[in-house]
């Protein structure tokens, strides 16, 4: 089993910064590897929707409408994943929420599991 947790939410005026982090963690005698690592958000009364998440290797898939706003990165020995958000739109109000795909070994076989973070609030003023 995997936790994330993430913090650097909050309330911010429009044209403003904020930094998300997430860092993952096992349960004792966990044994797990960080396959690809970043962020979705959910807007109230819309469906949670990608982000950008970004691979062990470094690739990512920050979606195109937030580059140059946004920026994913990750410290794979820290476990961490980071979205620094710059100019700030009232319509990036959403819960943030931390995705993590994970290789675990069990059951004397490999899985890859889904886990989330339990959400972070961002809300932008205008």
């Amino acid at each position: 089993q995997v936790q994330l947790v993430e913090s650097g939410g909050g309330l911010v005026q429009a044209g403003g910064s904020l930094r998300l982090s997430c860092v993952a963690s096992g349960t004792s005698g966990s044994d797990f590897r960080i396959i690809v690592m970043g962020w979705y958000r959910q807007a109230p009364g819309k469906q949670r929707e990608l982000v950008g998440t970004m691979t062990t290797s470094g690739r990512s898939n920050l979606i195109e409408s937030l580059k140059g706003r946004f920026t994913i990165s990750r410290d794979n020995d820290k476990n961490t994943a980071t979205l620094q958000m710059s100019s700030l739109k009232p319509e990036d109000t959403a819960v943030y929420y931390c995705y993590a795909g994970v290789g675990e070994f069990y059951d004397g076989e490999d899985h890859i599991n889904d886990y989330w973070g339990q959400g972070t609030q961002v809300t932008v003023s205008s």
